[in-house]
């Protein structure tokens, strides 16, 4: 059976390969050409049939029109006869026969030449032509004259005889009449014969053009449909050795042959499905064991320590991640241009001294230094190793991995693993070791803008508080020298109430500049722990009131704003520096501070003092009145200071904090 089965599919194969080669090789192009040629041959047929119908229906006409002949030849018969009756009137039956002779003479010529829109017209047999061509000439040459000579006799007895010759040729011209008609009924009937073959053929057609349509489909798409489907149904059950016939080079043929490549590929796939699996987990792991040490890194370059502590335990970290042997962490001196061991795990006391300081572009450390770009080297295919890694090669290093520490395009210094079998990093690691030298240069970056940042915070501080002390101690101080040495003259003079009026104010010198020691210590001693910024400025305000005697009052409305220390500390001093003023220069006997949330945040300053001239001490640059400081320390937070000042009204001072 199966033999018999294979043989049976090789018919068809051979079978489909023949109409493969006569046929289009694309499936839409062959379904196209065979639809095609049915409706060719189709078309072809139903035209035959409704010419063969159109020929009949002429026939028809034909032999309708030529009965009628006969029936008008004896018509010219009897009316003739009628003349030549006494009893009858003669001229209506005269004018009777040449009616009917020219409807006679008309069907003749309609029967010769036809009429295409009735239709009407005699078979294009040559027999019928002739009998129709006899039937013209006898009608010509033999009746048609003697009627003439009917119509033109006068004589009785003449009318008779010729009369009586008429009717001879009457009884010999509808024979050839009838003969006409029966020839034409044969050449219908023939037709009809015709149109019924043609009829059956189309139904026989019809029958066959659809049994062939059925098993072409059935062989063009159905069958190599099903066996794409049982290939599929035998793949899915893991048969990943079967393989489809090409039976043509069409869709299905395509399809086939990208169904056996499929199968080819997993087929291969399948074979090395395990080695792959195992690969691949070897290489998640190893992925997950860098990613592992990257976020371990990551995370300890965020806890706080000092820029050795990190060095060496990243250091550590990597040397037990890739097994090497020592390393060491280098950093560049840009002032003299030398890479400085600031931090090595297991390295020798001799190769620390000996490479403490190593200059930029000696050696490979210092090059991957000078040029920004890691090294993985086995020292002994180094061709000058001898000379430049001596140091390496003593301590019995076989192979090393230098990494720049950057970050941007700045390179701060480097790393160098030192391995003791020969070890040529592979891309993967030498990459890790790159984020993980940039994430250190990022963390050495922070280091250093965190220190900037201290020094200049320092030195900003410093140099307000050498504002500050310009503007209070060293003012009185000055005033004081002058009031001294004015008191010496008056002393030499012995101008002893002048004298005493001058150590008078001299005093009064001395307290208000002990006052301002005094203020300037509270200032430096703020501190902003647990409270917020209103119970700050309440305790500010309730030291100014027992100082000054002056009375003081704070109002909050609406403010919920929440800022940092150095914010509230910088807030702080502006306020104390408002006061101080107040102090100084005022002469007020009232001072309210009000806190306000709506719309943008501020806290303004108000007195009831003198006021002064707010363009003046602009021109005069304000160092007086500590305007300058204000506004230094305002800008340092992101705030901005207003003044609303004029003689004789008091003095608002407004600090408007960022949202």
């Amino acid at each position: 059976m199966k033999r018999r089965a294979t043989l049976k599919d090789i018919s068809k194969a051979q079978t489909m390969n023949a109409i493969t080669r006569l046929a289009p090789r694309k499936l839409g192009a062959k379904i196209n050409a065979i639809l095609f040629l049915y409706f060719v041959f189709a078309l072809a047929v139903i035209l035959l049939t409704l010419n063969v119908a159109h020929q009949l229906e002429g026939g028809a006409a034909a032999i309708n029109e030529a009965g009628k002949e006969r029936m008008r030849t004896y018509g010219l018969a009897y009316y003739l006869h009628q003349s030549l009756d006494a009893t009858q009137s003669p001229e209506v039956a005269l004018d009777e026969v040449r009616r009917f002779m020219r409807d006679f003479e008309g069907t003749l010529y309609m029967l010769e030449v036809g009429d295409p829109e009735r239709p009407l017209f005699l078979p294009r047999d040559e027999r019928v032509q002739e009998k129709m061509h006899g039937l013209r000439q006898e009608w010509n040459t033999n009746v048609k004259p003697q009627i003439n000579k009917l119509l033109a006799a006068h004589d009785d007895v003449e009318r008779s005889r010729l009369m009586a010759a008429f009717d001879n040729s009457v009884r010999r011209y509808v024979p050839i009449i009838n003969e006409l008609v029966l020839m034409v009924e044969r050449s219908n009937a023939h037709s009809t014969s015709l149109m019924y073959m043609f009829q059956n053929m189309l139904v026989v057609f019809s029958l066959l053009g659809t049994l062939l349509l059925a098993y072409l489909i059935r062989s063009l798409v159905i069958a190599p449909v099903e066996t794409l489907r049982a290939g599929i149904e035998r793949m899915a059950a893991s048969d990943f050795g079967v393989r489809l016939p090409v039976v043509s080079q069409d869709e299905i043929g395509e399809l086939a042959t990208g169904f056996n490549r499929m199968a080819d590929h997993l087929q291969d796939l399948y074979a090395t499905l395990e080695q792959r699996v195992a690969d691949k987990t070897r290489s998640v792991e190893e992925k997950n064991r860098e990613l592992a040490l990257l976020y371990e890194i990551t995370a300890y370059l965020a806890e706080p320590a000092t820029l050795e502590e990190l060095c060496r335990g990243v250091l550590l970290k990597l040397c037990d991640l890739l097994g090497a042997s020592g390393g060491v962490v280098r950093m560049t001196n840009s002032a003299t241009r030398e890479l400085e061991i600031i931090a090595n795990h297991n390295m020798s006391n001799d190769f620390v001294r000996a490479e403490a300081r190593l200059p930029l572009g000696t050696c490979l450390c210092g090059n991957v230094a000078a040029q920004g770009a890691s090294i993985a080297q086995n020292l002994a295919q180094e061709p000058q190793s001898v000379v430049l890694l001596a140091n390496c090669m003593r301590d019995g290093y076989a192979a090393m991995a230098a990494i720049p520490i950057r970050s941007k395009s700045q390179v701060f210094g480097m790393f160098t693993l030192f391995f003791r079998e020969e070890r040529i990093l592979a891309g993967d690691e030498l990459r890790l070791l790159e984020a993980i030298g940039q994430h250190l240069g990022v963390e050495i970056e922070n280091l250093r803008l965190a220190v900037r940042e201290k020094e200049m915070a320092v030195s900003e501080e410093r140099n307000l508080l050498a504002q500050e002390l310009h503007d209070s101690i060293a003012q009185s101080l000055a005033f004081l020298n002058i009031q001294a040495q004015m008191l010496q003259g008056s002393l030499r003079g012995g101008q002893m109430e002048i004298a005493s009026a001058e150590l008078a104010r001299m005093r009064e010198g001395i307290q208000e500049s002990y006052d301002n020691v005094r203020e300037l210590l509270v200032h430096f001693r703020i501190r902003v722990d647990h409270a917020e910024l209103d119970d700050a400025i309440r305790s500010a305000l309730e030291k100014f009131e027992g100082q000054t005697g002056i009375k003081t009052s704070f109002n909050k409305i609406g403010y919920r704003a929440s800022s940092s220390a150095v914010s509230t500390i910088q807030v702080l001093h502006i306020i104390q520096e408002a006061l101080s003023n107040v102090r100084k220069h005022a002469g007020a006997t009232k001072v309210d501070v009000e806190m306000r949330g709506d719309g943008a945040p501020r806290i303004s300053v108000r007195d009831n003092g003198k006021g002064f001239d707010l363009a003046r001490v602009v021109e005069e640059g304000g160092s007086h009145v500590g305007i300058g400081i204000m506004r230094e320390r305002a800008h340092r937070i992101g705030a901005r200071l207003e003044i609303d000042a004029a003689p004789g009204r008091g003095t608002c001072v407004t600090l408007v904090l960022p949202q």
